[in-house]
């Protein structure tokens, strides 16, 4: 039994005519007699009574209708919604720390105003770790620091921040502008490889021929600052993440000769990934400039 073997079912009980329910249906009257035929055979019963002048369903027609019935009003509820699932497909976002914690809250905030029934879906993890959910297929996009990665993406910039070298105003060389060269050779509290803050560095001072030696490595930012306030060394961090202790006065930026200290922001989609409109509407959220195209 079919879907349409149903709707012949049904409008045969409303009309009470094999002619009228081809007419209702837009099909022909032999297709619906050899449509009920079909049922009957299945059925191994008659499920209408042939009277002179009407078709009337038996008692056994009576059960099937009801059966069926609910069926075919779940049909129609999902041929209602099929045309808007577009609209109302879930997003998933993979998220460096950093661009979750300054970024992405209010461009999602500007999203939801348009599209409150749509949820976003978001895993924040280390920036060395955000292309691979992208590429495992666990994300429609990714929002990674540095460089771009390499592979099958489409990779846009969306903006950026220096990162600035701090320490305490009584560390010992708080005034004085500091080399590359010299710059390895202070006690350092740097984020640990592969994060793109030292990647940023790591490749400046490649430039010059020097390799950082750090005292002190981590994967959180905030044990960084504080060591800092401290006076145990030198770190090197975006500036977003300390405005608040250069305000107050626990930390200064050092002068650093050379060295451009500059992390790009990327929003990161596989090249052959299908762009839903309200994804692609959010990626202009993020991007205002960038010009999206839908893949179908």
């Amino acid at each position: 039994m079919t879907i349409r073997h149903m709707e012949i079912l049904k409008a045969i009980s409303e009309t009470g005519s094999f002619t009228k329910a081809a007419r209702l249906l837009y099909i022909t009257q032999s297709a619906v007699s050899h449509a009920v035929q079909e049922l009957e055979t299945e059925a191994g019963t008659l499920l209408f009574d042939r009277l002179s002048k009407t078709i009337r369903l038996t008692e056994a027609g009576n059960l099937l209708l009801q059966e069926i019935l609910p069926i075919l009003d779940s049909c129609k509820a999902v041929e209602s919604k099929i045309k808007q699932l577009d609209r109302r497909a879930p997003i998933r976002i993979v998220s460096s720390i950093t661009i979750a914690s300054y970024y992405l809250p209010d461009a999602l905030h500007r999203f939801e105003a348009s599209h409150p029934d749509i949820p976003v879906y978001v895993n924040v993890v280390s920036a060395a770790n955000a292309i691979e959910v992208l590429q495992a297929g666990n994300a429609d996009i990714a929002l990674v620091e540095g460089l771009p990665p390499n592979g099958p993406y489409q990779s846009t910039p969306f903006s950026s921040y220096p990162l600035l070298t701090l320490c305490s105003p009584d560390y010992p060389h708080s005034r004085q502008p500091l080399s590359p060269s010299a710059l390895t050779e202070e006690r350092l509290l740097l984020r640990e490889k592969g994060s793109a803050i030292r990647d940023v560095l790591d490749s400046a001072l490649y430039l010059y021929g020097f390799t950082a030696h750090p005292l002190w490595t981590s994967v959180n930012s905030p044990a960084l600052i504080e060591a800092a306030k401290a006076g145990l060394g030198i770190t090197i961090l975006p500036d977003i993440l300390v405005k608040d202790a250069l305000n107050e006065g626990s930390l200064i930026s050092l002068e650093t000769e050379g060295l451009s200290l500059i992390n790009q922001l990327l929003l990161v989609t596989h090249k052959d990934k299908y762009l839903t409109e309200p994804l692609a509407e959010l990626i202009r959220i993020m991007v205002p400039d960038e010009t999206v195209t839908l893949k179908n």
